[in-house]
């Protein structure tokens, strides 16, 4: 069996997006999988959370854009999972690859001679809308879409989602959106419900497993090189990314890890409004 490749995509910074990344592959990697992780942010915030340095990260991404390093070549051995490293100098990749031909393609025949060497394979792209996205999104069989639930998600589902329109008639007819992951989640205020609500109404999108809890944890975590999952904290986001990772894997829902997230079917009811449940 040939990995799955998740494009963890929102051009809409500040959305959790590396952290959903990072935390749903090691939750994969509890579960016994094979997972490998492909940090294409210039920002490198993938690469620091796991503990390395990137300026001082060779080979990196930057170097299989510019033909110094093959994707595997990059490749770092974390204790929790696999790595494909990136740095500053990505940003000077984007300018490489627009005058490269069949530039959307690059990482998707990198990834080519590692699909049978893991399960899951998640690229964590860019808060952008440029070459190097569109690379992820060209690469990858499903998009998962992580949104904060505040009123400017809205703009950035709806670009996001005209970009993938984009890449399936161009560069991936096979691309599908699996879902919402709905991050920082404070169930508590009316506002956050109704904009989850019309997020899954508007754009007719299933949301991925339980809202993952707002904690200081998640922010606390890149110190020490290590997700959160993988720490075995008990704060509910953390179980939150277990019950995710299980559903993308199609595996059968664990109530009790459920329950730990928050989750409950009463919990959900209300959250999403469901029966008499929407509360203020």
């Amino acid at each position: 069996m040939t990995a799955t490749v998740y494009a963890v995509a929102n051009q809409k910074g500040g959305v959790g997006k590396t952290t959903t990344t990072l935390n749903i592959a090691a939750a994969m990697t509890e579960l016994g999988r094979a997972v490998l992780v492909v940090d294409l942010d210039p920002q490198a915030c993938l690469t620091f959370s796991l503990g390395y340095d990137p300026d001082t990260a060779e080979p990196s991404l930057n170097d299989t854009v510019v033909g110094r390093a093959s994707l595997a070549e990059t490749i770092i051995q974390h204790g929790e999972l696999d790595v494909a490293p990136a740095n500053i100098d990505l940003a000077g990749a984007e300018v490489t690859l627009l005058s490269r031909t069949g530039r959307e393609y690059l990482l998707r025949g990198e990834l080519v001679d590692l699909l049978e060497s893991y399960d899951a394979i998640l690229v964590d792209c860019a808060p952008s809308l440029g070459v190097l996205t569109i690379n992820g999104l060209t690469a990858a069989d499903e998009v998962l879409i992580p949104v904060q639930c505040e009123t400017l998600s809205h703009r950035g589902v709806a670009q996001l989602l005209e970009t993938v329109g984009d890449v399936r008639r161009l560069t991936n007819r096979g691309l599908e959106v699996r879902g919402l992951i709905a991050t920082m989640f404070d169930p508590r205020p009316r506002h956050t419900r109704e904009v989850l609500r019309d997020l899954l109404a508007r754009y007719e999108l299933p949301l991925i497993g339980p809202p993952v809890r707002k904690s200081i944890r998640f922010a606390e975590s890149p110190t020490s090189g290590a997700s959160l999952v993988g720490g075995n904290s008990s704060v509910p986001g953390s179980s939150a990314y277990r019950a995710i990772a299980a559903e993308l894997l199609d595996l059968p829902p664990d109530p009790e890890v459920l329950a730990a997230a928050g989750w409950s079917d009463e919990q959900r009811d209300e959250v999403l409004g469901i029966g008499g449940g929407a509360g203020s």
